[in-house]
């Protein structure tokens, strides 16, 4: 198989999730369910296994899709783990756009400027296992964790002013006023946002792991995806 990314983004994308279920479906099937077994007490992702029994569909993109027991053992641990899933999509989904990219026009755009490139002799972004991190300048890294910090100062305010309100991956910003009022459009923007995260993770895991494998930038082992038609 000539890409790695092409495998993993292709089997990624019901991001666990049945594609016949909507949003508003899968919260119902765990709403009220009493213990007595039947269907509700399985697993939407793995209808063979029987449901974790924290994940009762009350966040969003949670269709019971946990085999190895990462949840946790307490309602605190899953909210612990969802605030990180939410944190590391999001960056994902930056980085996933970023990626290629940077691939495409960072050496155009510093030849323009009369500065260094960041890639790698190569042409790929520079990554912890192609060996291009350390050509990343000093001031960028000071940069990332203030603007990091920031954001966890944000998010620890924002869970301190709504308390039992408060729901996970909410940092208070949305500038555009994009997030609905509506209940059910809520849930349904988490669950593509969270569906999208999880994409792009898989997305990113195969990035690396194809340009490990091949030594070239991913936009030049699959064209079809970044390079124009025309």
């Amino acid at each position: 198989m000539k890409s790695v990314i092409c495998f993993l983004v292709a089997s990624s994308v019901s991001a666990f999730a049945p594609v016949s279920q909507n949003v508003r479906s899968h919260t119902i099937i765990y709403a009220g369910n009493d213990g007595k077994g039947g269907d509700e007490d399985k697993s939407q992702s793995l209808p063979f296994a029987p449901r974790p029994k924290l994940l009762d569909g009350t966040l969003a993109g949670d269709v019971g899709f946990d085999p190895f027991g990462l949840a946790g053992d307490s309602k605190e641990d899953l909210i612990f783990k969802r605030e990180a899933e939410i944190k590391h999509s999001r960056l994902a989904m930056l980085a996933a756009v970023g990626w290629p990219i940077a691939e495409l026009f960072d050496r155009k755009l510093a030849g323009l400027l009369g500065i260094n490139d960041s890639l790698t002799p190569t042409g790929q972004a520079p990554s912890l296992l192609n060996g291009g991190l350390e050509k990343i300048e000093p001031e960028f890294w000071v940069i990332l964790v203030s603007v990091a910090g920031l954001a966890e100062l944000s998010a620890d305010e924002t869970k301190e002013e709504k308390g039992d309100k408060y729901i996970p991956g909410d940092c208070g910003f949305d500038p555009l006023k994009l997030f609905p009022e509506n209940k059910e459009e809520q849930l349904a923007m988490m669950t593509k946002e969270i569906k999208h995260g999880r994409i792009a993770m898989m997305a990113i895991l195969g990035y690396v792991v194809q340009e490990l494998l091949y030594n070239s930038p991913v936009t030049d082992e699959t064209p079809f995806f970044f390079q124009p038609i025309f």
